[in-house]
């Protein structure tokens, strides 16, 4: 018999409905698009020049439309703080976050299994100086317990990561954080201030270029140290991160990101110029182009992506308790977009 004619109009739609269903469960969804805005937060200084020429130049903005991404908005946030700049990262106000290596190692350390956050490239290479206006300070053995020792943040920064190692060469092992109580958290220029001024309890600021350099020129400021006598020579001084969810999400702009930050560096080391006029048009600095330039030119300062000994810092941080997760290698910080460079 054959079926009444609504009965097998039914069927037949029913059918077509579940084909259509199945043809489209086979169909890929169309790609998600990725991000139309990237937001960094950086610290201060000439560790951070590479976002200041991205930044001047709109080299992020030039890279996206490259890659087919279109009209990408990129915006720059300056903080002081290298915590304050993890919590960004981590709270969802900055898709990049740009400090000092060690701060990056901890943030690595912290997030490690949930945020993940990862390092997308090394930004540069530079001595930072601990100076003081107490003459009569020559070397750590010379402070006392009124002295107080401004870093950009307590127990976090390079800067109190390397007077850390020192303390611990000068007073022995098991010393490292014999001045950690004398350490006081300040962005570099309130610390460069409250130096040169010699009317507050601030004796010594283990700052960076240029503000090392502008404390210097004071007939009352000399230099203690140098990173570099404390490393054993050169390291990387600062890296940008973001979270393997942005990273994952946004593989094209990711990569703009770090194309940008080649042109950055490329313009840096061929026209140390117009890299220090960018800074100085950014920070709307008093300082001279001419002298900008010359220490971004500065023979122990260096422009390049690669990591540089950051197993000096992931061994001894890992040793006094600093962070729990010990990398085996370099390469376990940082997304493998980089893995190829000549690291350590």
């Amino acid at each position: 018999m054959t079926k009444p004619l609504p009965i097998l109009r039914r069927t037949l739609l029913g059918t077509a409905l579940l084909l259509a269903a199945g043809i489209a469960g086979l169909t890929p969804e169309p790609a998600r698009a990725e991000a139309t805005e990237v937001r960094f937060a950086r610290n201060l200084g000439l560790g951070y020049l590479p976002l200041y020429v991205m930044q001047d130049k709109g080299l992020v903005e030039k890279q996206a439309r490259a890659a087919g991404l279109g009209e990408v908005k990129a915006s720059y946030t300056p903080l002081g703080n290298p915590t304050t700049i993890t919590e960004a990262t981590l709270s969802g106000n900055a898709d990049f976050g740009a400090a000092g290596v060690p701060a990056f190692i901890i943030a690595w350390d912290k997030t490690k299994g949930n945020a993940n956050l990862r390092g997308l490239a090394a930004l540069n290479a530079q001595p930072a100086y601990l100076n003081t206006n107490r003459p009569e300070v020559k070397s750590l053995k010379d402070f006392t317990g009124k002295d107080r020792i401004v870093v950009p943040s307590v127990r976090a920064s390079y800067q109190a990561i390397v007077l850390q190692i020192a303390a611990e060469k000068t007073f022995g092992p098991g010393q490292h954080a014999k001045l950690d109580a004398q350490t006081v958290s300040l962005a570099h220029p309130d610390g460069t201030a409250a130096l040169l001024s010699g009317k507050t309890e601030i004796t010594a600021h283990f700052t960076s270029p240029p503000f090392q350099d502008q404390q210097l020129r004071d007939p009352k400021i000399h230099k203690v140290l140098s990173s570099y006598d404390v490393l054993g020579g050169p390291a990387s001084f600062s890296a940008l991160w973001t979270s393997a969810a942005f990273h994952d999400a946004n593989p094209k702009l990711t990569k703009a990101v770090l194309a940008a930050l080649e042109e950055s560096v490329a313009l840096i080391k061929t026209d140390p110029q117009e890299a220090a006029r960018a800074y100085v048009r950014i920070e709307n600095s008093k300082l001279g182009v001419e002298e900008v330039a010359a220490m971004i030119a500065h023979p122990e300062i260096s422009y390049d992506l690669a990591p540089r000994s950051i197993g000096i810092f992931t061994d001894f941080m890992a040793r006094i308790g600093s962070i729990r997760n010990r990398p085996a290698d370099w390469r376990d910080l940082f997304f493998a977009d980089i893995h190829d460079r000549a690291g350590s």
